[in-house]
């Protein structure tokens, strides 16, 4: 009888915690198989497909021959096309040759942390945030450091907290993950702020990455400004999957200071070799004044979404709640309901259909920081959807919470 094979070791880069919302889309998907009334609230995926110019673009594409490879860091066409859009959206002169095209923002981010950092480096992120960032963060052996941000300051980060964590590390952090607007809080940081967090990192030596890929939604007077207003120190990503409409299309883009240039090309030529063609060709129709007019509809949707939530929050027992600016979120404290927000998640599901984010993927829980931050307090709900589906879903979430 032959012997039982010696059992392979696994990495432990791999032992990272799931991103719960693709458990809850996928426990979705189940719910929706077997009793078909899902109500989907949990996931950030506009509701609309892809701007009819975009689709027109595609299909001109698709008859006209091969798509082959392009260049790792995308067609110059479409990079000359973001530099545009930098000028047009924030009069910012930006050098094509310093885009990078990649599959998704989350290549981007990832070739980046790759580009700039070591194992052991220090890297802050804020808490609550993307999931993505710290889990990806510690695949690649980085200390990641959260920075607790809570409501006072509207869950963004602030130079004061900068300073005092420099002072409790004894160094300055090799990298500043921020994000504006933010996700899964909507809140747009203060342009001010944003200036001096700005200063604050290039004199520190701290790479700042901004995630900007939600730019385009926000909401009155709010202004989301791109950290390329105030140097070109800062590493900033964009996507077109959100305002734009593009989740499944896996576009993204970074625009990088200089020396991150060539060391990102060989990391996505290795990684990737490069975006996908087809996407790359119809994303040339996302920035026509056609399909912006467009997206701007969508945009006020999503207000009259957040507008919902609102008047609807006592319903659901909330009553502290920091109003997105931006993004199509809202981060809710049901700590009256749960102080675990992934079973109650589930149980929400299997009861009545409704699909939310539980808050344990975007704040660490029992880490020994501000434990009103706690993930296991808060849902996520998404706001991207049908205005009656939304409606809907809340009302079930509220006879749900009354049981």
């Amino acid at each position: 009888m032959a012997p039982e094979p010696r059992p392979l070791p696994v990495s432990v880069r791999g032992a990272v915690p799931p991103f719960y919302v693709m458990e809850l889309v996928k426990a979705a998907a189940q719910r929706a198989a077997s009793h078909g009334d899902v109500v989907a609230l949990n996931v950030g995926q506009p509701a609309t497909p892809a701007p009819r110019a975009v689709l027109d673009a595609a299909h001109v594409a698709l008859e006209s021959g091969a798509l082959g490879y392009t260049e790792a860091l995308g067609l110059s066409s479409l990079r000359e096309a973001i530099a545009r859009h930098y000028a047009d959206w924030y009069g910012v002169a930006v050098d094509a040759g310093a885009i990078a095209v990649t599959t998704g923002s989350s290549a981007a981010f990832t070739a980046i942390f790759l580009a700039a950092f070591d194992p052991g480096d220090v890297v802050v992120v804020t808490r609550p945030g993307y999931p993505a960032y710290r889990n990806t963060l510690a695949a690649l052996g980085c200390d990641v450091v959260e920075l607790d941000c809570g409501p006072e300051v509207r869950y963004q980060p602030t130079v004061e907290q900068l300073d005092a964590l420099a002072g409790r590390l004894g160094r300055a952090p090799r990298g500043l993950v921020l994000a504006s607007p933010a996700n899964p809080t909507g809140t747009v940081i203060d342009p001010a702020e944003l200036a001096r967090i700005s200063s604050w990192c290039a004199d520190a030596g701290c790479l700042l990455i901004s995630d900007e890929i939600y730019h385009g939604i926000t909401f009155g007077d709010a202004r989301a400004v791109s950290a390329l207003e105030f140097g070109r120190g800062a590493a900033v990503i964009g996507s077109f999957s959100k305002f734009f409409s593009m989740t499944g299309w896996r576009l993204g883009w970074a625009v990088l200071p200089e020396r991150l240039v060539r060391p990102v090309e060989l990391l996505l030529g290795n990684l990737n070799l490069c975006p996908p063609a087809i996407s790359q060709a119809a994303a040339s129709g996302a920035f026509s004044a056609e399909a912006l007019g467009e997206l701007r509809g969508h945009v006020r949707r999503y207000a009259l979404n957040r507008d919902l939530l609102l008047r609807r929050l006592p319903d659901l027992g909330v009553t502290e709640f920091a109003p997105p600016d931006g993004a199509f979120y809202g981060w809710l404290d049901v700590s009256h309901l749960t102080r675990n927000s992934y079973a109650w998640s589930l149980r929400l599901l299997e009861a009545t259909g409704v699909a939310v984010a539980p808050g344990i993927d975007f704040a660490t829980t029992g880490a020994g920081g501000d434990p009103r931050l706690d993930g296991d307090r808060f849902i996520r709900i998404s706001l991207c959807g049908d205005t009656e589906a939304l409606g809907e879903g809340i009302d079930r979430i509220v006879g749900f919470a009354g049981r």
